[in-house]
């Protein structure tokens, strides 16, 4: 969203983010149309049929940061200082800027107001190569495995515990990528190492063994596939002797129960973007991408099921044509209105609402003054700049001349003021005028470039 810049005070202050210079955007701004002109051709064979929620969130993205697109006026009442700060498009898994955004104010939400003060475990589950095909295809199987994945707790749980009458808490979340932003289908999930009562009492469990919950992980996606007919029995009986299945679960990751930070930040890793610009570490003259793996020695949080981890892929970095890359990222942005993360057992929407109910009732009767401060008045409270500050140790809201902080006094919409934001920008010298662009009337074929060329600069 921003950048910071230090002034002759040593304060680091809010400076607005060039939109233009992404490498991202210009691919897209370039290509997309190309893409979506090919797609049905060269595409739509490996990746299934064009789906119309691409279109909508890469329009959002490439006006975003836009300043003709409307923007928020902040005023100095110190010095008099004017700053416009360009809206967000707020899209998912696509924009860098707008998806940190919703990842740090999500691993907030999580660790204060969902989760309980007692240890987490991270849960990793994945599944052969063989069967991933079925999930790319078939969208609503995704859907299904983070319910087989809470299946899999809830049972082993209880089983250990020898109990029905006790639930763990879980959120889950599909990831549709592996590191080099190919489709790898998996689950990551945040589980309380332990099961609650219905009174709210605590019960630790043990270390457990991986091999029940891999079994029966096993065992449900299986069942899941034949349900729907994606394999025959016959498949399953030859899977089941393959001496390395293709399923793995991991859950060796442990949070500690007053570690707020630790759980932040696996919130954030589990939700992440499916790709990161810091990881397109060349782009040619020809537009391809030269995009690199994840320093597996710096990982905190790792995913065992994917392939870069593992002796089988003797690369860390991908060359991708322009289109191919649009292709990848692509394929990881979610339908409209999906639901990306999911709460289950204690943690579940139903059981925190009902908890949420039986506190306000005993809180009834209790007065709040105007003038009190309270919780959500403080978090209602310029949340866009609370983000800013967190990732970029910046404060949108001061001053950048005087340091006295600043306040929004106006929003402009582009909708019914593209008048007014187009005059007001060309006083400012801020106004670009739009390149027309004539609509696609060919296919761009690959153009290949010989391996030697593109690593002469590494």
């Amino acid at each position: 969203m921003c950048w910071g810049f230090t002034g002759s005070s040593g304060v680091r202050f809010y400076r607005r983010r060039d939109p233009f210079s992404s490498p991202l955007w210009k691919l897209l701004d370039k290509y997309f149309d190309i893409f979506k002109a090919v797609y049905a051709e060269r595409y739509e064979s490996k990746y299934g049929f064009f789906r119309s929620c691409i279109s909508f969130a890469v329009s959002k993205y490439l006006k975003c940061g836009d300043l003709r697109e409307g923007f928020a006026r902040v005023h100095c009442d110190g010095c008099g200082h004017d700053m416009f700060v360009a809206f967000s498009c707020k899209s998912r898994c696509l924009c860098p800027s707008c998806h940190q955004k919703r990842i740090l104010e999500l691993g907030m939400h999580i660790a204060e107001d969902v989760c309980f003060h007692v240890p987490h475990r991270q849960f990793v589950w994945t599944i052969p190569k063989r069967l991933r095909i079925f999930f790319r295809y078939d969208r609503d199987l995704l859907k299904e495995l983070p319910k087989l994945a809470w299946e899999v707790i809830r049972e082993v749980y209880q089983a250990v515990l020898d109990r029905e009458d006790v639930v763990p808490g879980m959120i889950a979340t599909v990831q549709s990528f592996g590191e080099l932003a190919h489709f790898h289908p998996h689950v990551h999930s945040i589980v309380t190492d332990g099961m609650f009562t219905s009174d709210g009492k605590y019960l630790p469990l043990p270390d457990l063994a991986v091999e029940p919950f891999l079994k029966l992980w096993e065992q449900k996606i299986f069942t899941l596939l034949l349900k729907h007919d994606k394999i025959s029995q016959e498949v399953v009986d030859s899977m089941r002797c393959w001496k390395h299945s293709g399923f793995s679960v991991h859950k060796n990751v442990l949070i500690g129960a007053h570690d707020k930070a630790g759980l932040e930040g696996l919130v954030q890793y589990i939700s992440r973007c499916p790709f990161s610009l810091e990881r397109i570490i060349k782009l040619t003259d020809t537009d391809h991408v030269v995009y690199k793996a994840e320093h597996k020695d710096c990982r905190k949080f790792p995913d065992p099921g994917d392939e870069t981890l593992k002796g089988g892929v003797s690369r860390n970095f991908q060359i991708f044509d322009p289109l191919d890359f649009i292709a990848e990222i692509t394929q990881h942005i979610p339908e409209r209105g999906a639901h990306t993360i999911r709460y289950y057992g204690w943690y579940s929407n139903k059981a925190r609402g009902v908890r949420a109910k039986d506190a306000n009732c005993a809180e009834a009767g209790v007065e709040i003054t105007e003038e009190e401060d309270t919780i959500d008045r403080k978090s209602a409270r310029s949340r866009w700049a609370a983000l800013i500050k967190q990732v970029y140790e910046v404060d949108p809201l001061i001053c950048p001349h005087c340091g006295q902080e600043m306040r929004i006094i106006a929003f402009i919409e582009k909708r019914d003021q593209y008048d007014v934001i187009k005059r007001i920008l060309k006083h400012c010298n801020l106004w670009i005028e739009s390149v027309p662009r004539a609509p696609p009337t060919f296919i761009l074929e690959p153009e290949y470039i010989p391996m030697d060329e593109f690593l002469a600069d590494f």
